[in-house]
């Protein structure tokens, strides 16, 4: 396909956007200031996309020439250049295509992580602290900042639920793929017969919503102050700082105790609400997805199976794409690139398909 006259489109947008840019009212509306922005971010990146791959493409037809000049010097040297800039092109054909691709606005967004200890008993809990731990590890290898906002510790050292905040370059576009329940099978410490158990721990990734988002009227919230429970820190009091909001219109309810004040809780407990809310909407809103391509994304249903950890084996599937890995210490060490790159390829290629770019 011929992709200049797309290119050519995209330009003159480009050009517009950044006229609107200069005008010294541009940042007067919030919201539309922030998604043309976004949407310059993705032009530039494409036309660099572009540029390089034309400019490889001409490296290559230079080289091709060398090769028909009988200059054996120059054409020993052509064919070793050859192979690399091959590779290159066709990696640069690939990141146009996706570039092309119209834009998923949420990608660029903060996220939150919520994981839950599900079937499984304390096995369960404990596992869940361990996926803590994978994507504090995964989020500090990627240079992003991940924030502990809330947690319910579990009696034997795990966790019943804890939440995370995750803030960063195109958090919610990696972090995305891991809703739904995660499967882990081993053998616990407790078991003496040394048979495999099998427990579940679910998560939840909701892209960080804003007030310009999703607006939470006074009307439609109860807020109650209640006693903090269990050991969620250092900072958690006896006192009544444990806030508990309620959206009355849903029934939702969230809460937060491990802040150092009720109003830090009130604060953190609004915005895991409004992201709760923001995901309900988007998802609402994407019903006119595929099913093939929710299955990759997730749909973050707490049913949905997306991965399991065989611990005897060393052997971590993700069942979306059907990619096996046996590093396991790797992954629990937060080396999940391997899944989300196939994951995200996958979603590339069907949404190419969708959009009929190729």
């Amino acid at each position: 396909m011929d992709y200049a006259p797309l290119i050519e489109i995209r330009s003159q947008r480009l050009v517009e956007i950044e006229t609107l840019m200069g005008d010294p009212e541009f940042f007067n509306d919030q919201k539309a200031s922030a998604d043309y922005m976004r949407e310059h971010r993705n032009l530039k990146k494409l036309i660099a996309f572009w540029d390089e791959y034309k400019q490889t493409e001409k490296e290559i037809a230079g080289n091709e020439e060398l090769l028909k000049e009988g200059d054996e010097e120059f054409a020993e040297m052509a064919e070793e250049e050859l192979g690399p800039l091959r590779e290159r092109y066709i990696q640069l054909a690939q990141d146009v295509q996706y570039a092309l691709l119209p834009s998923d606005p949420t990608e660029d967004r903060d996220a939150l992580l919520e994981i839950r200890a599900g079937a499984g008993g304390d096995e369960a809990s404990l596992f869940a602290g361990e996926l803590m731990k994978l994507y504090q590890r995964y989020t500090e290898g990627r240079g992003w900042k991940c924030e502990h906002l809330g947690s319910s510790p579990s009696d034997v050292g795990g966790y019943k639920e804890v939440i995370l905040k995750v803030t960063g370059e195109e958090v919610f576009r990696f972090l995305k793929y891991e809703s739904g329940v995660h499967r882990v099978q081993r053998v616990p410490a407790t078991e003496t017969q040394g048979r495999i158990h099998t427990s579940t721990v679910t998560v939840a990734v909701l892209p960080e919503a804003e007030e310009i988002d999703f607006q939470l009227r006074p009307e439609d919230l109860h807020i109650q102050a209640t006693r903090s429970g269990g050991s969620g820190g250092q900072h958690v009091n006896t006192t009544d700082s444990a806030v508990q909001i309620t959206y009355l219109p849903t029934g939702l309810q969230v809460k937060c105790q491990d802040g150092r004040s009720q109003t830090q809780n009130k604060t953190l407990g609004l915005e895991i609400l409004r992201a709760k809310l923001f995901e309900i909407a988007q998802r609402e809103a994407q019903d006119s997805y595929s099913a093939q391509r929710k299955s990759l994304v997730g749909s973050g249903d707490r049913s949905e199976k997306i991965r399991t950890y065989n611990f005897p084996q060393s052997r971590v599937t993700d069942h979306r794409i059907n990619h096996t890995s046996h590093n396991m210490e790797g992954i629990m060490n937060g080396e999940i690139n391997e899944f989300t790159d196939h994951l995200q390829k996958a979603e590339m290629e069907q949404r190419l398909a969708e959009e009929e770019i190729s």
